[in-house]
C-alpha cells in the first residue's frame, strides 16, 4: 500500500452556512459515504496560513510570545500569518510575516512541512518554511506598523535542542511551533539541503 495522502471527494448531498465571520465561515455538509449512509459534518472554511522556523548561525530558534484569546494563554510561537492576500505565493507571505512579526529577512529558504491543522473540521492548511542566513532589519527601515495583539509581541532566541526538550516537557503548546521545532531537529540530522526548495508546488 502506498502510504501517501491523496485527494478524495465523497458526494455532498446538501450544505448549509451556519456563520460567517471576519476570518472564517462555518457550514454543515451532509456527505454520502461509500456505504450509502449520510454523515453530517461541520466545516470551518479557513484561508490557510504560513509559518517560519527561523534558525540563526548557532542553531537557535526565533520565538515570539503572543496572547491567544481563545485559549487564554500567552504562547511562545514562531512567526506565522494568514494567507489572506489574493494571489500572493506562500513564500512571499512567509517573507512578509518574518519581517513584520520579528524584523528579520532570510537569504536561505526551504519548505519544512505541509500539514492540515485540524482536518476533522477545518480546511486550514499550513506551509512551514525553514529560514536561515538571517539579517535583522531596524524598525526605521520597515514599512509596517504593528496593530492589535502584534504590538505586544515579545521575541526570544532558544537553542533548537532546548526547544525540542520544551516541546516534550509540555512547556510549548502552539501546534505549528511544536511541529516546526521537531521537523527542524529531524531535518538538521538529515541535512537541510535535502529539504524541498522554497517554491516547491503545493499539492491540491
Amino acid at each position: 500500500m502506498n502510504v501517501t495522502d491523496e485527494p478524495a471527494h465523497w458526494p455532498v448531498v446538501s450544505t448549509a452556512e451556519l456563520a460567517r465571520g471576519r476570518l472564517v465561515t462555518v457550514r454543515t455538509d451532509k456527505v454520502r459515504m461509500p456505504d450509502g449512509e449520510l454523515a453530517e459534518r461541520d466545516v470551518v472554511i479557513h484561508p490557510g496560513a504560513v509559518a517560519v522556523l527561523a534558525l540563526d548561525d548557532v542553531q537557535q530558534v526565533l520565538l515570539i510570545r503572543q496572547y491567544r484569546h481563545p485559549v487564554g494563554r500567552l504562547l511562545w510561537e514562531i512567526p506565522a500569518g494568514l494567507r489572506d492576500v489574493a494571489g500572493e505565493q506562500p513564500l512571499a507571505t512567509a517573507r512578509r510575516e518574518l519581517l513584520e512579526e520579528a524584523g528579520y529577512r532570510a537569504r536561505d529558504w526551504r519548505v519544512l512541512a505541509d500539514y492540515y491543522t485540524s482536518p476533522g473540521f477545518s480546511t486550514e492548511r499550513l506551509r512551514v518554511f525553514l529560514a536561515r542566513d538571517l539579517e535583522f532589519v531596524p524598525e526605521n527601515e520597515r514599512d509596517f506598523v504593528p496593530e492589535g495583539e502584534e504590538t505586544q509581541l515579545v521575541p526570544a532566541w532558544l537553542p533548537l535542542d532546548e526547544a525540542v526538550r520544551k516541546v516534550f516537557a509540555g512547556e510549548l503548546h502552539n501546534g505549528v511551533a511544536a511541529l516546526a521545532i521537531l521537523a527542524g531537529y529531524a531535518a538538521r540530522a538529515e541535512g537541510y539541503e535535502r529539504l524541498r526548495p522554497a517554491d516547491a508546488p503545493e499539492e491540491q
